[in-house]
C-alpha cells in the first residue's frame, strides 16, 4: 500500500515471520517502561497473537504494523494504534525501534509521519494520542515535531526502579475533519 510507503522505510502487516522479532521486542525488560509490560510473553502466546494479527482494527481494536528499511523485509520497530475507538474516531499511538543504532536516524519520524497520514485519512480519525513518560524526551521531541500538544499530567503514574514518574498525555487533532 503507497501510503504505508515513505523514502526510506515501509510499514507492513505482521507476518508470522516476525515471530522470533516480536518475540525480542516484548521480553525486552528495557522497553518495559514504555510498553507498560511487566511479565515476559511466551512464544506460543506471541504465535497466537501472530495468527489473530489479520483482524482488521475494527475487529482487534488495535493495528500493530512492522517498521522495515526499504527492500530489507525484516522489522527494525514496531508502530501502534491501540484502544481504537471508532465511536469517538480516536486511537493511541505507540512506537519502539528495536536497536539503539537505529535510533536518531529519522525512522521514527518517518514512521509516524505514516501512521498519522493513514489513520486521518484512511481511517478518518478525529484525534490521536500518546502516552508519554516525562523524562523520555526523545519521545516527547518525536510527537511534539508533529504536532502533539501536551493535555495532560498524570503524577506520580508509572514506577520504575523504585521511583515514581510522572505521565503526560499528548493528543493529534485533525483540523481537516
Amino acid at each position: 500500500m503507497i501510503t504505508l510507503k515513505g523514502e526510506s522505510i515501509y510499514l507492513r502487516a505482521l507476518e508470522p515471520e516476525d515471530l522470533e522479532f516480536v518475540y525480542s521486542m516484548e521480553n525486552d525488560q528495557s522497553i518495559w517502561e514504555v510498553s507498560n509490560t511487566n511479565t515476559p510473553y511466551s512464544r506460543y502466546l506471541i504465535r497466537q497473537y501472530l495468527e489473530n494479527a489479520r483482524q482488521d482494527i475494527y475487529e482487534a481494536r488495535q493495528l500493530r504494523l512492522a517498521i522495515c528499511q526499504d527492500d530489507d523485509f525484516p522489522a527494525i520497530g514496531l508502530i501502534d494504534l491501540f484502544e481504537f475507538d471508532p465511536k469517538n474516531n480516536r486511537a493511541g499511538v505507540g512506537i519502539v525501534i528495536e536497536k539503539k543504532e537505529n535510533r536518531g536516524q529519522n525512522i521514527g519520524s518517518e514512521a509516524l509521519e505514516l501512521l498519522i497520514k493513514y489513520s486521518f485519512h484512511n481511517l478518518n480519525l478525529h484525534q490521536l494520542y500518546a502516552n508519554i513518560s516525562t523524562n523520555n524526551e526523545a519521545s516527547i521531541a518525536l510527537f511534539t515535531k508533529f504536532g502533539f500538544e501536551k493535555i495532560g499530567i498524570k503524577k506520580d503514574w508509572i514506577l520504575l526502579d523504585n521511583h515514581y514518574y510522572d505521565e503526560a498525555i499528548y493528543q493529534l487533532i485533525n483540523k481537516n475533519i
